[in-house]
């Protein structure tokens, strides 16, 4: 796994897991990363990382809306 450092200034008022974790959730949004591979980045089980998806306005069900109308037309 890369290592990545990032100098954050004093005042902001975040601590490392939350900064993580706003990370793993806007990879995955991105779909640059799984529900298991950014749940592992965040540190947290699989299944708590889908739990908080909903914390940071991020759907668990990560499909574009054009792949939705279609499995609709499809149906």
């Amino acid at each position: 796994m890369k290592k990545l450092t990032l100098n954050i200034p004093d005042n902001f008022e975040i601590d490392k897991q939350e900064l993580t974790m706003i990370i793993a959730t806007k990879l995955y949004e991105q779909g640059k990363l799984s529900l298991g591979q950014a749940a592992d980045l965040a540190g947290i089980a699989k299944r708590t990382f889908a739990e908080l998806l909903g914390k940071y306005g991020v759907s668990i069900f990560n499909y574009p809306a054009s792949d939705l109308a279609q499995d609709i037309k499809n149906a």
